[in-house]
């Protein structure tokens, strides 16, 4: 191991953490909002439950290097863009989270949703003031997977040219250099860490009341 590589090589591996957090963070974000809105679908009509969490669960197992390599063609991106790598894994969020959002609408007391409709929310309000609030700690431990799946799948785009940290394995291994391996290893390993804690840490600051409940 040659640990002098590293503060050597600082300026890079900067650049391609960073890079790693986009490819990682985008994907997760619209994943989300696109997701939430087929979960309601799947929630509150079962013909659309039927076709969405099944066409979900087939979508997920479609392996992500094929999915890298066939999108180009449909999109009609370069096979080295980025768009490429941000579509597949958006598709591999909502994949995952159309059910756990749909779950979480689902878990929800009826009682509080008439309640709310009796004091005159309208769909709309009632959906985002009442029934979405109340899905987050189910909501956030799907995000939780989620977020960790994309930021360790971003990798997988270095095997075509576009992957952040995963730039660091492929040349690691090229090389047979295993400080460099390591380095990517350990940054990826530590990215995950901190997007689970910050979703952790949001879940617990928008939901007060359960904590209130978990004192009591």
């Amino acid at each position: 191991m040659i640990w002098g590589w590293i503060p050597a090589n600082a300026d890079r591996i900067l650049a391609l953490t960073l890079e790693h957090l986009r490819l990682s963070l985008i994907p997760v974000v619209a994943g989300l909002l696109l997701a939430v809105p087929f979960g309601w679908l799947a929630n509150r009509y079962r013909p659309a439950r039927a076709v969405l969490i099944p066409a979900a669960g087939v979508l997920y197992t479609i392996p992500s290097l094929a999915l890298f390599v066939v999108l180009p063609g449909i999109l009609g991106t370069q096979i080295l863009s980025e768009v490429n790598i941000v579509v597949a894994l958006t598709m591999y969020t909502v994949a995952l989270l159309v059910r756990i959002v749909a779950d979480a609408l689902a878990a929800v007391p009826g009682t509080v949703v008439a309640s709310a409709t009796a004091m005159g929310y309208r769909p709309a309000r009632r959906f985002f003031d009442v029934e979405l609030p109340l899905a987050v700690p189910v909501l956030v431990a799907g995000l939780r997977v989620a977020t960790a799946s994309t930021v360790n799948l971003v990798t997988v785009g270095a095997l075509i040219g576009v992957g952040g940290l995963g730039e660091l394995f492929t040349e690691g291994f090229q090389l047979n250099f295993p400080t460099e391996i390591v380095t990517g290893v350990t940054l990826v390993v530590l990215l995950t860490f901190v997007g689970d804690a910050l979703l952790l840490g949001l879940s617990r600051a928008s939901t007060p009341w359960s904590r209130v409940g978990g004192r009591s």
